[in-house]
């Protein structure tokens, strides 16, 4: 009957592991990538991390289009 105290245990670890994730002690991964993303391009309002990237996808994507002010002194 060893197995079967053991199955019980490993379901009582089970059961505590996932009530501490619905307490909050799992974060969210896609929660914290959007909240990265601070840029949002003026054209097509796609999201970027920093004005590097905005800067580089503006001149690939829109290069037709007029860079915005906040761009115009960003190195890429």
């Amino acid at each position: 009957m060893a197995r079967g105290h053991q199955k019980i245990q490993s379901q009582q670890k089970a059961q505590k592991k996932n009530e501490a994730a619905k307490k909050g002690g799992a974060v969210d991964q896609k929660i914290a990538a959007q909240a990265a993303l601070h840029h949002k391009c003026s054209v097509c309002m796609a999201q970027m991390p920093d004005p590097k990237t905005y800067k580089q996808h503006f001149e690939s994507k829109h290069p037709k289009a007029e860079m915005p002010a906040e761009l115009v002194n960003v190195v890429a």
